[in-house]
């Protein structure tokens, strides 16, 4: 016999009435049932008649049931569906209660290999016993504990009310390995006898034509098995199983320092929500604990200097989530296997340790994708002039939120939220927040009509309407262009590609043209040979176009006799075109000054002279003095 600590605790006041109710009706079925066959360890129904046909059918399912721990149980029928449970919820009772006997009558503070070898067994067969359950209605994150307790809730249920006559179940003894269907004649559902417990044939899914225990039986098992638990057991196992498996610590087996929470007071073994008090305590110790450290670390984190090195501070920002991820697990490890937090309140626990896992998840793969980005960018062995690193960045954060988002998603199923769903839920969230988020969207679809049209680059200098300045970065959201005054500008992507952008850093040519007045003194000669000097040298320079070569006089200005030299120069840069533009101005003033001339500067020239009048216009002669053939002219 194993004592339990607290068998005779009250269910709970604030449940006692409910469960009195279920008691009566429970007590009532015990009495009109009273009379039914054997118990289940001694009669297995149908099994063969004889006893070495039983032993051998016992060692069958031993053998399938047992020694091959990833064998399934046998479900295709009713029968062998409770017969599958009933073997082995007998086999993990031998055995757990022989490892409990071993370590207990040890003097050993841990468990020997060879007891953790037999609690692997034992946890195997348990959960080999919750596949014969309808679990889909559990969250995956917790389906395995709560499969376990609902199997020991199960058996305890099974001990404490009387046994149906096997050889009455629909279908053949489990053992007997018959494919889905195979049987004629099966019903859909089969329910245990004075009770709601339903084995239901399933018809979708893996499992479908195999017969498991319902998830609405499911789901009424612990309100059963707290109305049957105040029931003496059939069975000769001497204690409740089930309990002291909730309250107690560890992992199927409790510790030595438990000694010391047995040696304390009564009311640590109180039961209040499906845990103990000493329980409650140690889960709200553990939350101030993590609550402290939490606390102690952002502080630090915010004292702690900034690093100007973008890689060292993206290593930095991957340590949160990583920690985040750490210390999750831990508490939910303290919580399960060493408090041994059940029931719903595990399930609470699961379902907040596994949505905090997975987001931390998601932060960070997005994290790592971003230093994966400042690798690939700033490795030793990239070349970072034939990649736009902005518009890179753009690309990894953007493939980054929609990995994360995917993570996130997985996450969310492991929480018992539909994949349909999920992707439902994004879907109808994505459209509220293209509503609310507009202009942002607007503003990236902006970037990307910059990066497709070829607009601007990170380095090029441009003029924007009235601001000019030379391209830093092209986010999601908005560019930045440090201004000549070095100040930076910020505008709004959707903005920016509606201006009028001037690119000065994409001229594959740049035009040369220059008036030279010289001045007035310059003889026509020397004109000519200056203007064909300027036309050879231009003509013979390598980066200047010959087909765009042009210098002619054009034309006398008011203080200068003016020439247009007028070309286009190849430069793969504005600073080479103005070394080039240099050399060039400089030959072309020693050509004009070689020739006799010189530039002309803004001037009047005063001629001074007397003014003699108006010229004296001879007297006009009288016709009749002229000559006169004259005369006769005239």
């Amino acid at each position: 016999m194993f004592s339990t600590g607290n068998r005779s605790q009250p269910i709970g006041h604030v449940r006692l009435l409910k469960l009195m109710g279920k008691l009566v009706q429970a007590m009532v079925c015990t009495v009109l049932l009273l009379g039914s066959s054997g118990a289940y360890a001694q009669d297995q129904g149908a099994s063969p008649a004889s006893q070495e046909d039983r032993e051998a059918w016992t060692e069958r399912a031993r053998f399938y049931l047992r020694d091959n721990p990833i064998s399934p149980p046998d479900t295709t029928s009713p029968r062998a569906t409770l017969e599958s449970f009933v073997f082995i919820m007998g086999e993990v009772n031998s055995l757990w209660r022989a490892v409990r006997q071993d370590y207990e009558a040890s003097n050993r503070l841990l468990l020997s290999p060879e007891q953790h070898k037999q609690l692997v067994l034992i946890k195997a067969l348990l959960e080999k016993a919750a596949q014969t359950f309808d679990l889909s209605e559990i969250p995956v994150t917790s389906r395995e504990r709560a499969g376990i307790e609902t199997a020991l809730q199960f058996q305890e249920i099974l001990d404490r009310i009387p046994e149906p006559d096997l050889a009455k179940i629909p279908g053949q003894p489990a053992g007997s390995f018959l494919s889905p269907g195979a049987e004629a004649g099966l019903p859909e559902r089969w329910t245990l006898p004075g009770t709601s417990i339903t084995i239901l044939r399933q018809e979708t899914g893996e499992l479908k034509g195999h017969y498991l225990v319902s998830k609405e039986s499911i789901s009424r098992i612990p309100d059963d098995y707290a109305v049957v638990r105040v029931l003496p057991l059939r069975s000769d196992r001497g204690e409740d199983l089930f309990e002291y498996y909730v309250y107690t610590p560890g992992n199927l087996i409790a510790p030595r320092w438990y000694d010391i929470i047995k040696a304390g007071p009564d009311w640590l073994h109180f039961h209040f929500a499906d845990q103990a008090y000493w329980q409650w305590l140690a889960l709200f110790a553990l939350l101030a604990a993590y609550a402290v450290t939490i606390g102690y670390y952002i502080r630090w984190r915010r004292w702690r200097a900034v690093s100007v090195n973008e890689r060292t501070r993206i290593v930095h920002a991957i340590v949160n989530p990583a920690l985040l991820i750490l210390s999750a697990a831990v508490f939910r490890y303290l919580c399960e296997d060493q408090i041994n937090i059940t029931g719903k309140v595990l399930m609470m626990l699961g379902t907040i340790t596994t949505a905090v896992i997975w987001s931390a998840t998601a932060w960070l793969v997005y994290q790592l994708l971003q230093l994966l980005y400042v690798w690939f960018i700033r490795g030793p062995g990239s070349n970072r002039k034939s990649l736009d690193a902005s518009l890179l960045r753009t690309a990894f954060r953007v493939f980054s939120l929609a990995i994360a988002l995917v993570v996130l998603g997985y996450g969310a199923t492991q929480i018992g939220i539909p994949i349909y769903g999920v992707i439902a839920g994004l879907g109808v969230g994505g459209l509220a927040i293209a509503l609310a988020a507009q202009p942002t969207i607007e503003n990236l679809i902006g970037g990307i009509i910059l990066y497709a049209d070829g607009m601007v680059r990170v380095g090029e200098f441009c003029q924007f309407d009235e601001l000019s300045g030379t391209i830093e970065s092209i986010g999601i959201r908005s560019t930045r262009i440090r201004a000549l005054d070095r100040t930076v500008i910020t505008i709004a992507n959707a903005d920016l590609a509606k201006r009028k952008i001037i690119n000065y850093s994409q001229r594959d040519q740049f035009h040369f043209r220059h008036r030279l007045g010289l001045r007035y003194e310059t003889s026509p000669d020397a004109l000519k040979r200056i203007v064909s000097a300027i036309n050879d040298y231009l003509a013979q320079h390598q980066k200047i176009l010959p087909e765009t070569l042009r210098v002619r006089l054009i034309g006398f200005d008011d203080y200068a006799v003016t020439i247009e030299v007028y070309a286009y120069v190849v430069a793969s840069a504005y600073t080479d075109f103005l070394e080039i533009q240099e050399e060039m101005l400089f030959d072309i003033r020693a050509i004009i000054e070689a020739n006799g001339s010189d530039f002309a500067y803004p001037s009047s020239t005063v001629y001074l002279s007397r003014d003699g009048g108006l010229p004296t216009e001879p007297a006009r002669q009288p016709a009749d003095d002229l000559p006169g053939e004259d005369r006769q002219t005239a």
